[in-house]
């Protein structure tokens, strides 16, 4: 894995907000789910760890932010953390596998990744939280990626168009997203392998 991606363990992230402003309003869900690699080089989903967040004291709830996500920040049975004790349940994991691996740090993967690490960031500020797993900037798209391989672009399409259900009632919760697109990155990357064995002629068993 430190190879195939010069160092960097792809992690899938996707967060859930009470708005679009990373330092307004507030990290309600997040979710990151590992990748492995087999013996066969393909790489696959692994382990999906996830919390629900308490808003940050002052955080602007939008009312069509939490329309859209059907999340009520103060429901009783959510189990919510506060996010530097949040950030930690994540992150530290993520840490262990990033060493296990051999890889110097986590790259974000997310589906239009940019609006996840600026939240993930702005929370990490906040927060306090020392030593952040991920590259502060860098990350992968799968938005740009689908685009390149299926020609969607929106998460729903670009996962029917890989072969895969998807569930409209389900969509919109950090887990079920982040567990989505990270089926859609291991499909794109392994479709990618395969392509570059055909033109070596070392397709066997690499489908």
């Amino acid at each position: 894995m430190a190879r195939r991606f010069r160092g960097y363990l792809p992690v899938i992230v996707d967060i859930e907000t009470s708005g679009f402003n990373p330092k307004q309003n507030a990290v309600l869900e997040i979710a990151a789910v590992m990748t492995r690699m087999g013996e066969d080089g393909r790489i696959e989903p692994g382990e999906t760890i996830a919390s629900h967040v308490n808003p940050f004291p002052g955080a602007k709830l939008e009312a069509a932010a939490l329309s859209f996500n059907k999340i009520d920040p103060f429901h009783p049975f959510r189990l919510a953390l506060d996010e530097k004790e949040a950030l930690q349940k994540i992150f530290q994991p993520i840490r262990n596998a990033v060493r296990e691996n051999g890889c110097t740090r986590a790259i974000l993967v997310g589906h239009n990744p940019a609006f996840d690490i600026s939240f993930l960031n702005a929370a990490v500020d906040r927060a306090g939280v020392k030593k952040n797993p991920f590259h502060p900037f860098s990350t992968f798209d799968t938005g740009t990626l689908s685009g390149l391989a299926y020609g969607q672009t929106v998460l729903a399409k670009a996962v029917q168009a890989a072969g895969m259900d998807w569930d409209n009632n389900e969509a919109h919760s950090a887990i079920y997203d982040a567990e989505q697109t990270a089926r859609l990155f291991c499909g794109i990357v392994n479709r990618w392998r395969a392509l570059q064995l055909l033109d070596t002629g070392h397709l066997a068993g690499a489908c």
